[in-house]
């Protein structure tokens, strides 16, 4: 159900578009990340700076995680960029995790996160992939570094 709407989603926002970016690069994207499930936003404020919102949703709860992304060209690969950057989560954790990790009894998450990775940016197409991880540690509730974050994500550039 959650993939029926995160696609209806991305649907919608394509064809409400009022503009769309077929070149090689892209200031505004919105879509969805796999790994875990996230809906994606990314806009760039200067053309090497973006920051990017996730916006997480699973049967163990929710997070939000807000990132700062410092993005270079890679030469010879029109398109295709590295990126690296940090940022911060909060996340509140439920019922069905409480119960699995009884130890971690703090329902809630907040800590910091980085990312690196690679963004392309599909020419003559309103696409954009991206492929990246993004290491988190928590260190308001159930501290621990989480090194499972990340993956690989598709959105429609504006």
């Amino acid at each position: 159900m959650k993939r029926i709407v995160l696609s209806v989603l991305v649907i919608c926002a394509a064809f409400f578009a009022q503009a769309q970016s077929t070149g090689s690069s892209y200031k505004t994207a919105l879509g969805v990340k796999v790994y875990p499930g996230a809906i994606s936003v990314k806009h760039f404020t200067k053309s090497n700076v973006a920051l990017e919102g996730l916006g997480y949703i699973s049967s163990d709860g929710f997070r939000l995680t807000g990132l700062y992304e410092l993005h270079g060209d890679i030469s010879g690969a029109e398109g295709l960029k590295w990126y690296l950057g940090g940022g911060a989560h909060i996340g509140v954790w439920s019922d069905s995790w409480r119960n699995r990790y009884p130890t971690r009894n703090d329902g809630l998450a907040i800590g910091v996160d980085g990312v690196l990775g690679l963004d392309y940016k599909i020419k003559g197409a309103p696409l954009n992939l991206s492929f990246d991880w993004q290491p988190s540690f928590n260190f308001i509730g159930y501290n621990y570094f989480e090194g499972g974050w990340g993956g690989i994500g598709i959105r429609y550039t504006f």
